[in-house]
């Protein structure tokens, strides 16, 4: 085996693992930005991963090779429902962050697999047939050595990702939009002063991350497991919420982190594939991306300040 075909196996598996933490990752930043802690991405992509595999299969037929694309959009508009209990919990009725977080964790599974049973009679669904698959991109994968590394079966939804996140630097740090985002979730009493609707700004953070929680819950759904099971979301959104803080709640640093982690993830799938780590038990490259998570939080949570005001209720009268 070359060291471009290793490469290019690394790379591949790496943006398919880490696309679903990506985005997650990225809605969990926008929230915590307007200052409410979103423990909930958990629940929020098991949503998604359930609500894309029930649009797949239901619509197969008639969308095609455009399904997983469109159920992504619908697993989106789920995700965004579903984070409304949690901004309604958290902003309406001042509920504390990490239970109304939990709760919707402990929910999403439970009514996911009751739905399951009920639309298909058994604890899983079928396998979708139309998935997001592998991308080769016209003249740029015959680039010598980096097209086949870079841009031949590859991820083309693992790179919308990316430039998603970039996309989402630049709302948070170039617009008046993001000032006002961060704003709430630095000093919201400062802001309301100032004329901005905190309730609407943080509203606004958790819809967006119910979106974008959405996504990454559809993506693993019809990249990685193409079914839907209890377990098909085991810990991702709590990766996800690691990489963030890892990515010290700046997309870019948050999707870094997202591509270390799915890098870790990958492993434990190819790595018979390569010949450094092949005679390493599968076992340990099973738990190495559980390890690292608990590693980085252990290491980074103390050191890392997110914003002054995240999981604080906000009072108007006060």
């Amino acid at each position: 085996m070359t060291v471009t075909t290793i490469f290019q196996i690394l790379i591949s598996s790496m943006l398919i693992y880490a696309t679903p933490l990506i985005f997650t990752s990225l809605g969990g930043t926008f929230s915590e930005r307007s200052g409410i802690v979103n423990v909930g991405l958990e629940g929020i992509m098991i949503m998604g991963a359930f609500s894309s595999v029930v649009f797949n299969l239901t619509f197969a037929d008639t969308f095609g090779k455009a399904t997983p694309w469109i159920a992504l959009l619908f697993a989106g508009v789920i995700g965004l429902i579903f984070s409304l209990l949690h901004a309604v919990a958290t902003i309406n009725f001042r509920a504390d962050h990490i239970i109304s977080g939990t709760v919707i964790n402990l929910m999403a599974p439970a009514l996911a697999v009751f739905l399951v049973k009920v639309f298909y009679g058994k604890g899983q669904t079928d396998n979708i047939q139309q998935s997001f698959g592998y991308w080769d991109f016209p003249l740029l994968n015959k680039i010598p050595v980096i097209g086949k590394i870079f841009f031949k079966q590859t991820s083309l939804i693992g790179y919308v990702a990316i430039v998603v996140s970039l996309i989402a630097w630049f709302i948070l740090f170039k617009t008046r939009f993001g000032l006002r985002l961060r704003s709430v979730g630095e000093h919201p009493q400062a802001a309301d002063t100032l004329g901005i609707n905190v309730y609407l700004m943080r509203y606004s953070g958790v819809m967006i991350s119910g979106v974008l929680g959405g996504f990454g819950g559809a993506v693993f759904a019809q990249q990685i497991s193409v079914n839907f099971s209890g377990s098909t979301i085991a810990g991702q959104g709590f990766i996800a919420m690691a990489a963030m803080i890892f990515g010290k709640w700046n997309p870019i640093g948050a999707m870094l982190a997202s591509l270390f982690f799915g890098l870790s993830q990958s492993l434990s799938v190819v790595g018979t594939q390569i010949p450094v780590i092949q005679n390493i038990p599968s076992v340990y490259l099973q738990i190495a991306p559980y390890v690292l998570t608990i590693a980085v939080l252990a290491i980074f949570l103390g050191k890392s300040t997110g914003p002054k005001a995240n999981g604080v209720n906000y009072i108007k009268s006060k």
